[in-house]
Order: structure tokens, then C-alpha cells, then sequence
């Protein structure tokens, strides 16, 4: 059955195509009360629904917020996205969801489907890359949000710039301290081990990831302990439990040749990272934190249920996203803050039972 018109829905009202528009579309420019009810009566005894494209016209704002992630299944994004869609209810909004594993050409086909939806600002969650074979993606990313930008669009980024973005207005970021958090965590876990420390790490030229590897290593240097070795891969589970495998084996090997196994202290740059390690040491025979201690960074919601509790850095995931969100939305409500403030965000290292020294 075909959807009811906007013209059938003023010839049953007995007003014009651009008066009912008026009334059903949201114009500043309202008919008569009595006229606006004989729209709606029309409207309702039709089943009319409204075009939010042509509502979005009458409004100067189509009422959505692109929100461009890595990996939804990711705790950590899942989180910032929770808190972006509080925020976004507060401000009567709706929120379009894109995934696009990390990879600035993917996001930048995000952003211009959010522009050609007029999308009222865009809120963008993920490491950003310096890598070589990002450098296009980086440039068409970049040129997509200053047009959008230049177009009356607010952009929110957690975490670094994109790189090469030249947008003023309309664009902020919201800083993560990723390096002093890093080098807190490192500070606090040198004062009780006098063993080795190894650093899982995404691959080199990751922003988030490089930070916290610079962050670890200036902690251990200020806490008098040697630089830690660095282990790069996937920066994500499968990841970490790589790299556990090669740890689990390097530790075993010393323990059958007869050696003192290494006493390690393994510092994974997120949480997925460390459960993707300790999963693999489990898987062969290891136990945490007597053969090796291990810490991660973010505390998703995931550790609630991991054993032994994980040594982590605590940040406010949800209210990332809900500041992000904020940090756009204000500029668009005639400059009202709600308190949002797109400066910065703040961390706490949590110390637990996973890089406590063994019996």
C-alpha cells in the first residue's frame, strides 16, 4: 500500500502543499491554530508520515548525531557509545551508528554519508594512525570534515586530532591523558617488582597506543627500573593473546631448560589487549599472578567478571562519550553550556589482584 503524500494530506485539509508543510514539518512560520489541528486530523486519518529530510529543511537541523567507532563489539567503544546516546536523548536527537575497523579511509565514507544526511554534528571515537600507508586516508578524512565543517557542521574527536584537519569552527577534541596515565601506572607497579616489565603494544605509529608505550617507559625510567621490552601487534584481542603465546612459550622454555623462569610484569596499552594475553598464558598452564603479573589500560565494563581482577587504568568511558556529545551540541543551542567542557578528561590507576607480588 502506498504511503500517504504531503499534497493528499492538504487537499483532505483543504489548505496548500506549502501549509501543511508548515504545520507537520516544523516551520517557524505556523498557520491559525484552528487550520493546524485541520492538518493534523487529516494527517492522523491518512496515517501521514512526516519526511524528516523535509522537517530537517524547515528546522535548520535534521535532530541526528553521526557517531563513527571501531569496533562496536569493542567494551570500550560500546561504553563511549552508551554515554553518546544519553547525551543525545537529552538533546531530543537520534544517533547514526557507523563501524569502520580503524581505518581512516572507511571513516571518511562515514563522515560524507553523515553530511549527506545533514547529520547536526559528528562524534568520532579511535586511535588515529601516523602510518605510512594511512597517509591518503588520512587526507581524504581530513578534507572531508572541514567541509563539513565549513558547512555549519560540529565535529567532537576523543582522543588526537585528525591528522591533517585545518577546521576551526566546529571542531573539537576532547584529550585524553594517555601518556601521564601510563607513566602513573608504571611508577606505581616498579615500586613493588623488581622483575622484568614487557610492553604489548598496537603498531608503531597507532597514536593512542604509541602514547601509552612512551608514557610506561618514562614511568619506569623516573622509578629507577630499566627501559621495558616492546612487543608489537594487532591492537585488539586476538592481539594480546598473540603475544601471550610468545611470552607463555619464553617463560616455559626457561622453566624446562632448567633456568628460573623470567619474572614478568606484562603491560598490554588497552584491556582487551591484557585479557587476549592472560587468556593465552592460561592456555598453557600458566597462572596470574604467580608465573606473571599483568595490567592493562581503560577499565572496560568486561573486568567486572575477569579472574584474577585486572591491574588497569580507570577512564570515564561513558562520560567521554557523553562530553563529546555535549561539546557539539551546545554550540548549536545559541551557545547555552550544559557544563560540557571539550578541554580534557581525567584517569585514575587501579591496582589489583592480577600484578600483585607472588606468594
Amino acid at each position: 500500500m502506498a504511503a500517504s503524500t504531503l499534497t493528499e494530506v492538504a487537499r483532505l485539509a483543504g489548505v496548500s502543499p506549502a501549509t501543511a508543510s508548515r504545520v507537520l514539518n516544523g516551520s517557524a512560520r505556523k498557520p491559525g491554530k484552528d487550520i493546524a489541528e485541520r492538518v493534523r486530523q487529516a494527517a492522523d486519518s491518512l496515517g501521514y508520515i512526516p519526511n524528516a529530510q523535509a522537517q530537517g529543511l524547515a528546522k535548520s537541523s535534521s535532530g541526528l548525531i553521526g557517531l563513527i567507532v571501531h569496533d562496536i563489539a569493542d567494551p570500550y567503544f560500546a561504553a563511549i557509545a552508551r554515554g553518546v546516546q544519553e547525551a543525545a536523548r537529552e538533546q531530543r536527537k537520534m544517533v547514526l551508528l557507523a563501524t569502520t575497523g580503524g581505518g581512516p579511509a572507511e571513516e571518511k565514507e562515514a563522515v560524507a554519508a553523515f553530511a549527506a544526511r545533514r547529520a547536526d554534528s559528528i562524534v568520532i571515537a579511535g586511535s588515529r594512525s601516523s602510518r605510512d600507508e594511512d597517509a591518503e586516508g588520512n587526507a581524504e578524512l581530513a578534507a572531508e570534515l572541514d567541509r563539513y565543517c565549513r558547512n555549519g557542521g560540529q565535529v567532537a574527536v576523543v582522543g588526537h586530532p585528525v591528522v591533517g584537519a585545518a577546521a576551526q569552527e566546529g571542531y573539537h577534541v576532547l584529550k585524553v591523558p594517555n601518556q601521564e596515565l601510563a607513566g602513573q601506572l608504571a611508577t606505581e607497579l616498579a615500586a613493588g617488582w623488581d622483575g622484568e616489565f614487557v610492553i604489548v603494544a598496537g603498531p608503531e605509529g597507532l597514536l593512542t597506543s604509541d602514547d601509552r608505550v612512551r608514557g610506561f617507559q618514562e614511568g619506569l625510567e623516573q622509578a629507577g627500573h630499566r627501559a621495558a621490552e616492546v612487543l608489537r601487534t594487532t591492537f585488539n584481542r586476538s592481539g594480546g593473546y598473540d603475544a601471550g603465546l610468545q611470552l607463555a612459550a619464553r617463560i616455559t622454555a626457561a622453566a624446562s631448560g632448567g633456568a628460573a623462569a623470567p619474572k614478568l610484569c606484562i603491560f598490554a596499552v588497552n584491556d582487551v589487549m591484557a585479557i587476549g594475553a592472560a587468556a593465552a598464558l592460561r592456555s598453557e598452564g600458566l597462572r596470574i599472578p604467580r608465573d606473571a603479573a599483568i595490567a592493562g589500560f581503560d577499565d572496560i565494563e568486561t573486568l567486572r567478571d575477569f579472574r584474577p581482577a585486572l591491574s588497569t587504568v580507570r577512564l570515564p568511558l561513558e562520560d567521554i562519550g557523553r562530553l563529546a556529545t555535549r561539546a557539539t551540541g551546545r554550540h548549536q543551542d545559541n551557545g547555552d553550556d550544559d557544563g560540557a567542557s571539550p578541554g580534557g578528561i581525567s584517569g585514575e590507576v587501579t591496582l589489583r589482584r592480577s600484578t600483585e607480588p607472588a606468594a
